[in-house]
């Protein structure tokens, strides 16, 4: 894929170094050979159909130069140097698709929302932002923009029912304010060789008295992790357990990707938990946050948080390599690619397209992966009915500040580098899908052995457990980034799980504290609530049906559990 995607480029660039002057169907044809064929859910006659709308909406842009940014991912840099050169070429419209840092867009994002400047006309951000951009309103709703100002440069094919994302990119008033682009989830990983030689299951079955499997929750993940770690295998000892400990910023996304609520961290509710979420941040019924700490109703201090913060902690130190406890998220990323780790609790699978590479340790020679994504184990306080892991959805978002016929030659960008004609081998670049058709395509079904889950995954009914950041989070950018400096104190042993968590949803509210007595967010900004002990809201949500914050649990070590990963695909077809 990654040799077609060179020789696709250098084709491209032939094609269209005379630039955006001849722009039309002549070039939008030349595209769709060089580029797309047969790698769509729509036949070729429905693909220069789609084209020809967009040469027709784009004919009041021409000519003019239009700046978007994203983060740099595979799905990205496909965008910003093979679709953004084909737009321009086919409209006439000059795109440029910047590629920065995750931090540095909700950066910029940030600095454009504060200054009413227009830095960029259109921004790949996360949907976690979704409730930041409801409450501020300084991001266009995409249903308000498509009914009205954006009307006439809104593709009759976008088919948003196709999308599997738009439900975490929809605020409380109903409204989408986000169109999804790229979409990823943290899943269970683990070496299905391992897992399936006769001398580890037996092994295994004799040490802890059940069989080696998918671990079902936390008890026998800790069980895995305990028996690979030391075991020698191939002649090399291996561990049972892969993270990272340094205090970056990469630590807090780390953990507010979900990590408390695959503890079982908030309330029950899809995509996220209600009415406290899995940041442990409550809202009241009109989506107002009133608190974080368990003393005003929240969880992120809750038993739950505390216990899923001191269960990587101690697996952190006794089951994966001494290295990973001084290592960003992107150094540990590649290490289960080298062969020495039997599992990891989640992984982004946006690392899927470089865990599949000829030659690795971790692949066969038939092109087959050594290892399979499954979905996640849940801890102790986890009930049927609550989210189970993250989901990555990088959307397209139109600022108020961006004037409108900027907005409207952006808006056309994101439709094309989204629309049906291209999204299917978009998919199959950067392996971050958005659309439902896409996803059952035949080349997928092909594609699916290659893998290791990935397609099964998307195409499971466990699929929807799985989601972003929701709306309780009043104020991403300020809120995120104190994570991995509470994290970072427990992982250093400068303070304990307990301390950490009180520390953090000490700060989270000083943020909520602040917006309510700014009043910027308006009714649906926060209102702190009065302060009673964990008991006391502990019966409040009982009696209302509710389950957050819980109480303790003394035995927090349950029956573990595993499944046949063979038996569990079945069961999803």
């Amino acid at each position: 894929m990654r040799k077609h995607l060179l020789l696709s480029t250098a084709a491209l660039a032939l094609v269209f170094s005379a630039g955006a002057a001849h722009a039309g169907m002549d070039e939008a044809k030349s595209f769709l050979d060089a580029e797309i064929g047969d790698m769509s859910v729509l036949d070729r006659a429905a693909q220069e159909a789609e084209m020809q709308w967009f040469v027709d909406a784009a004919k009041p842009f021409a000519g003019m130069d239009i700046k978007v940014v994203s983060e740099t991912i595979t799905t990205h840099e496909y965008e910003s140097k093979v679709l953004a050169p084909a737009f321009t070429a086919i409209t006439g419209i000059k795109i440029t698709h910047d590629l920065i840092g995750e931090g540095d867009v909700v950066e910029k994002l940030q600095t454009q929302m504060q200054s009413g400047e227009n830095i960029y006309d259109a921004y790949v951000n996360d949907s976690d932002l979704i409730g930041t951009h409801w409450r501020y309103q300084q991001a266009r709703s995409l249903t308000d923009w498509m009914a009205n100002e954006g009307k006439d440069v809104t593709n009759p094919g976008l088919d948003l029912e196709d999308f599997i994302g738009l439900k975490f990119t929809t605020a409380p008033d109903g409204k989408l304010y986000q169109l999804p682009d790229q979409q990823f989830a943290n899943l269970y990983w683990f070496r299905y060789d391992w897992f399936n030689d006769e001398t580890n299951k037996a092994d295994f079955k004799a040490k802890y008295g059940y069989d080696l499997g998918v671990p079902v929750n936390w008890s026998a993940y800790e069980d895995i992790a305990e028996f690979f770690t030391g075991r020698e295998i191939d002649g090399k000892k291996v561990y049972g357990h892969m993270d990272y400990g340094k205090k970056d910023p990469s630590l807090g996304w780390r953990f507010t990707d979900a990590w408390l609520s695959m503890a079982g961290n908030g309330d029950k509710g899809l995509p996220n938990g209600l009415p406290v979420d899995e940041w442990g941040i409550k809202v009241d019924e009109n989506s107002r946050p009133v608190g974080s700490c368990v003393a005003r109703g929240g969880d992120t201090n809750g038993p739950a948080a505390v216990y899923s913060i001191q269960k990587y902690l101690d697996w952190l130190n006794a089951y994966a390599p001494a290295a990973a406890q001084g290592m960003t998220f992107g150094e540990s990323g590649p290490v289960p690619a080298q062969g020495e780790i039997a599992q990891q609790m989640f992984m982004y699978t946006a690392f899927t397209a470089d865990m599949v590479k000829p030659g690795l340790p971790v692949m066969n020679e038939d092109g087959t992966p050594k290892w399979r994504f499954a979905p996640s184990p849940h801890g102790v306080y986890w009930k049927d009915g609550m989210k189970l892991g993250y989901q990555d959805v990088g959307s397209w978002t139109l600022l108020k500040s961006t004037p409108d016929d900027r907005a409207k030659a952006a808006w056309l960008y994101a439709q094309f580098v989204t629309s049906k004609t291209v999204d299917v081998k978009k998919s199959h670049v950067g392996l971050t899908l958005i659309r439902e058709s896409s996803i059952q395509h035949d080349s997928f079904t092909e594609r699916a052995p290659q893998l290791g889950g990935l397609i099964e995954f998307y195409r499971s009914p466990a699929r929807v457990q799985w989601s972003p950041t929701g709306t309780n989070v009043p104020d991403y950018p300020k809120l995120a980034q104190l994570w991995w400096q509470a994290i970072g104190d427990a992982s250093s042993g400068a303070k304990t799980a307990q301390e950490a968590m009180d520390s953090l949803c000490e700060e989270q509210e000083k943020v909520l504290e602040r917006l309510e007595r700014a009043g910027v967010q308006g009714d649906i900004g926060p209102k702190l609530a009065e302060e009673h002990d964990l008991e006391y809201w502990n019966a409040d949500a009982v009696a209302k049906g509710n389950l957050a914050p819980q109480l303790k649990i003394e035995n927090e070590k349950e029956q573990p559990m595993t499944v046949n990963y063979d038996e569990l695909v079945k069961s999803w077809q």
